[in-house]
């Protein structure tokens, strides 16, 4: 399972700020934030070269994207379609609130069961589908939120129960002046992670070669603003990595 944390400031300089990371098996194959995808020229997104799909991405409208597995639902299933292509078609929005409209006119049955985040500097939604039919879309109220492999907030989850109140208390990021220290510290944090689908740690590595691959650090512009949106990516466990600018 993944992990995204997300802050939403309406009127803001940056309303908008993301940290999220990507666990996965380690054999699998995949490439940096980029722009892979020729008939897609304004995506800049993660490649999961098996899938040719996306974990995570942004469109030059600064549109955001991101897919979560829900739990149990861990890779590929016979007859269903990759979910990392939900990320690519909501990034052909030009709008969150589109991508989300699109994304509940869909039949959840042909994916297993996701979490969806797709924001801009106006709006943020979690789109959620536990694969019987539809996809429920949820607008996301100002404040800090944290999703997994189960839903928004949700104490349930050994991860956010361990570290929602952490980062919570944590002074957000400051995009002007490069400061992620706190939010780095706590991406990277071990905790007390153990060999269990839902494991209390944000940052880990299990026996079977399952963790935490890659880190991204996100952050989006207000509406009018000169700044551009800012994307720092680690391209291994952020304990181990450095971000740099994507």
């Amino acid at each position: 399972m993944c992990t995204l944390v997300l802050s939403r400031r309406p009127g803001h300089d940056w309303p908008i700020l993301i940290a999220a990371n990507r666990d996965e098996m380690a054999g699998r194959p995949w490439k940096a934030p980029a722009r892979h995808w020729p008939d897609r020229p304004e995506v800049t997104a993660g490649l999961d070269e098996l899938a040719q799909g996306s974990w995570l991405g942004m469109n030059d409208h600064g549109v955001v994207a991101a897919i979560l597995n829900r739990v149990g639902t861990l890779g590929p299933a016979p007859g269903k379609r990759s979910r990392g292509e939900l990320v690519l078609d909501a990034l052909d929005h030009a709008d969150a609130d589109q991508a989300a409209q699109a994304l509940a006119d869909l039949d959840g049955r042909a994916w297993r069961p996701f979490n969806m985040i797709v924001a801009d500097n106006r709006d943020a939604f979690w789109a959620k589908s536990d694969g019987t039919g539809l996809v429920h879309i949820n607008t996301i109220p100002p404040g800090l939120h944290m999703i997994s492999a189960m839903d928004l907030d949700d104490s349930a989850s050994p991860r956010l129960a361990a570290y929602l109140p952490r980062f919570r208390a944590a002074p957000l990021p400051d995009p002007d002046h490069g400061d992620w220290q706190a939010w780095q510290a706590l991406m990277a944090d071990g905790g007390a992670g153990s060999d269990t689908e839902e494991t209390a740690a944000m940052c880990f590595l299990r026996p079977s070669g399952f963790g935490t691959v890659s880190s991204s650090l996100i952050a989006l512009p207000g509406m009018n603003s000169e700044q551009k949106p800012l994307w720092l990516f680690a391209p291994g466990p952020p304990d181990k990595s450095l971000y740099s600018i994507t």
